[in-house]
């Protein structure tokens, strides 16, 4: 089993940054893969972000390239998404989760159902 915690979600105003934080335990492995994903209200949850434990790719999802940034603390097995530039439209529930295997194609990556394991989502408002 792995286990997902975020952190680091609040109310911030348009133009601002915030850094969410996952950290992961239990059994995981060198081919995890950890996204980000969100869910604002009424609407179907979608993806953000994905980074591969093993060579640190990533893909991001075209309305937060170049805004967003995903990256991985190896020794403290914990993921990070730096969010900068935040607009009202960001305003969302997000969520960390887990491939275990990693043996999802790229193309597929992206697709909330290839992860097995989920965190709790933290707040994220952003409003003036």
């Amino acid at each position: 089993q792995v286990q997902l915690v975020e952190s680091g979600g609040g109310l911030v105003q348009p133009g601002d940054s915030l850094r969410l934080s996952c950290a992961t335990s239990g059994r995981t492995s060198r081919n995890l893969v950890t996204g980000w994903f969100r869910q604002a209200p009424g609407k179907e949850r979608e993806f953000v972000a994905f980074i591969k434990w093993a060579g640190s790719r990533t893909a991001y999802a075209d309305s937060v390239r170049g805004r967003f940034i995903i990256s991985r603390d190896n020794t403290m097995n914990t993921v990070s998404l730096q969010m900068n530039n935040l607009k009202a439209e960001d305003t969302a529930v997000y969520y960390c989760a887990a491939d275990v295997t990693g043996r999802t194609i790229w193309s597929e990556q992206a697709n909330s159902a290839r992860y097995d394991a989920w965190g709790q989502g933290t707040q994220v408002t952003v409003s003036s």
